[in-house]
């Protein structure tokens, strides 16, 4: 560690600066008033799940199989349609949601062309435009963050990720802290968590319960302290933009502590909704199945305890080994090989796929479930909560970006034209076309932020491609 950067930035890493903004946001009105369970007056926040995988989803296993030949000649011809999903099955992948059926839509239709496809997207598929594994690659900051400011928490956002170990982002960092797949700003990577572990130890050390976490957290507090002076006094020296560098970084240290003193005033609900997860999913050996439960844990209480309202959450990567598929329990399943239609362990690819994306809609149905459970402002947590789950490269393993499918789970406050509906928008090329630029318009447009248009436009396209998606408007 030899130069003030260094030191700064290890100091984010391991005090908990995963997310830094430029300022630490202020309590949302419901968290200023007490704890986000119903306490004194004050209008909930709008909460963000965005749950994104590598390898692809077919757009054609989207379609429920009760659909008719009316239904089935449109799809066939991707025309722009939509259903009612009362009454019709869905698919058995997404069998787990069916108790959910009135918050479901099933969105098709969407494209990505403008951003980066193929094995690794890293954070382009949230941020709408071309992006490699370099900060500098970062146009913005992407749509999770862009939402986390217009719903202000202490935490601001938290990332959680399964990384990939064989080629992609964060190779061989499967259970520290290491580059995320969202961005707080141009140029700036987040910071994901890779195991439920590091997670629970890094977001609750407020409240650890043991000693030595204690010990530690105000070791890091009488740092950052320190840090904080040391660096203001330096800056009182300089001159020009030395002066602003050093400066930046002793503000940038100061808002951690800020963020921690806020935290500290939640005590009571941080340490009351800290997750209690079995002692396999903070193992050091776990496998990927339980990894996505124990993040889904974290997601959860860091929810429910107030400590954010946006979560990020890469339920995998290309380059990331499964282990623990039901029926390829003692195998690491490669799912590039999975993409290439390669079988394993006497299993087809699509089935290895199909049993990967149940346990992925398990996963929605355990979020969905637990946020229903929780009083809220006379309905519960859901009501006042989105989430998204969709390909991160599009609608293949070697994608063009012409589809990326979307589940989504939207509660009744979500103020958007959704809910129990199959939804095919206008192909790519044909009249009506939206991309995800379009739709993450829609969504910061719907909660506060009127932005003209989010993300790169498509240079293949002709006419207007701005503006939000005027159907899913409420």
């Amino acid at each position: 560690m030899n130069t003030r950067r260094d030191f700064l930035r290890n100091a984010f890493v391991t005090m908990g600066g995963l997310s830094l903004p430029g300022t630490i946001p202020m309590l949302s009105a419901g968290q200023a008033a007490g704890s986000p369970l119903g306490g004194p007056a004050g209008k909930a926040p709008m909460r963000f799940i965005f749950m994104h995988r590598g390898n692809g989803l077919f757009p054609k296993v989207m379609v429920p199989p009760s659909f008719g030949p009316k239904e089935m000649e449109l799809e066939s011809r991707n025309d722009a349609y939509v259903v009612d999903l009362d009454g019709h099955e869905l698919p058995e992948w997404m069998s787990p949601l069916a108790a959910h059926k009135e918050n479901l839509t099933i969105l098709q239709g969407l494209s990505g062309k403008m951003c980066t496809t193929g094995h690794h997207s890293w954070c382009s598929s949230l941020g709408v435009f071309k992006a490699n594994e370099r900060p500098g690659s970062i146009k913005w900051a992407t749509v999770d963050f862009e939402l986390a400011k217009l719903f202000p928490s202490p935490m601001e956002h938290i990332e959680l990720a399964c990384f990939p170990t064989g080629g992609g982002n964060a190779r061989g960092s499967l259970d520290g802290i290491a580059k995320g797949f969202s961005a707080r700003g141009p140029q700036q990577a987040n910071y994901a968590f890779g195991s439920p572990k590091t997670a629970v130890d890094e977001i609750f050390k407020s409240v650890s319960a043991s000693k030595d976490g204690q010990v530690r957290y105000q070791l890091e507090r009488k740092v950052l302290e320190f840090a904080a002076g040391h660096h203001a006094e330096i800056a009182s020296q300089l001159d020009g933009i030395e002066r602003q560098k050093v400066g930046n970084y002793a503000g940038s240290i100061e808002d951690i502590r800020e963020r921690n003193r806020k935290i500290d005033l939640m005590a009571d609900a941080v340490r009351r909704h800290a997750p209690k997860l079995d002692a396999k999913y903070l193992a050091e050996d776990l496998t990927t199945l339980d990894r996505q439960v124990g993040h889904a844990e974290v997601l959860l209480s860091s929810l429910i305890a107030g400590l954010t309202n946006v979560v990020a959450f890469t339920v995998d990567e290309l380059g990331h080994e499964y282990t623990g598929i039901p029926g390829l329990e003692g195998e690491k399943v490669n799912m590039h090989d999975v993409g290439h239609g390669k079988v394993i362990g006497g299993v087809e690819a699509p089935e290895i796929r199909k049993r990967s994306e149940h346990h992925h809609m398990e996963l929605v149905n355990r979020i969905v479930t637990r946020l229903k459970s929780v009083p809220e402002d006379g309905g519960t947590m859901f009501d006042n909560t989105m989430v998204f789950y969709f390909p991160d490269s599009g609608e293949t393993h070697h994608s063009q970006g012409t589809e990326y499918p979307f589940v989504v789970m939207a509660g009744n406050n979500a103020r958007l034209n959704l809910g129990r509906r199959y939804i095919r928008l206008p192909y790519w090329g044909r009249e009506g076309h939206k991309t995800l630029g379009n739709f993450y318009t829609t969504l910061l447009n719907t909660f506060g932020n009127p932005i003209k248009h989010y993300g790169v436009l498509d240079p293949a396209l002709v006419g207007d491609q701005t503006g939000p998606i005027a159907q899913l408007m409420a």
